[in-house]
């Protein structure tokens, strides 16, 4: 079973940056999606960035231009680099992998780590 261990979160001002780690373990990395996913309080969790096992990425729309995902896997760590954060950008960050072409939009996974909180206010 996968383990997922986000790290990066915190409190930054609009248009600041953060960049987010998440550490995978009990999986072969390398044959794996990942995907990054965030929840607001009062709302679903959504598929914000992925990365496929040969490194193409997606972006929803509300991130495209500001937010970057790439992976290492000799550290079997995926990242998203954050920037011009707005408030609405507030949430739990979550990651998690598949063994499919991309992650799961509706993030429907049986396991997930502990996330980290992103809040942007000034």
């Amino acid at each position: 079973q996968v383990q997922l261990v986000e790290s990066g979160g915190g409190l930054v001002q609009p248009g600041g940056s953060l960049r987010l780690s998440c550490a995978a373990s009990g999986i072969i990395f390398s044959r794996n999606a990942m995907g990054w996913y965030r929840q607001a309080p009062g709302k679903q969790r959504e598929l914000v960035a992925a990365i496929t096992r040969g490194g193409s990425t997606s972006y929803a729309d509300s991130v495209k231009g500001r937010f970057t995902i790439s992976r290492d896997n000799a550290k079997n760590t995926v990242y998203l680099r954050m920037n011009s954060l707005k408030p609405e950008d507030t949430a739990v960050y979550y990651c998690n992998a598949d063994r499919g072409l991309w992650p799961r939009t509706a993030g429907e996974y049986d396991s997930w780590g502990q996330g980290t909180q992103v809040t942007v206010s000034s």
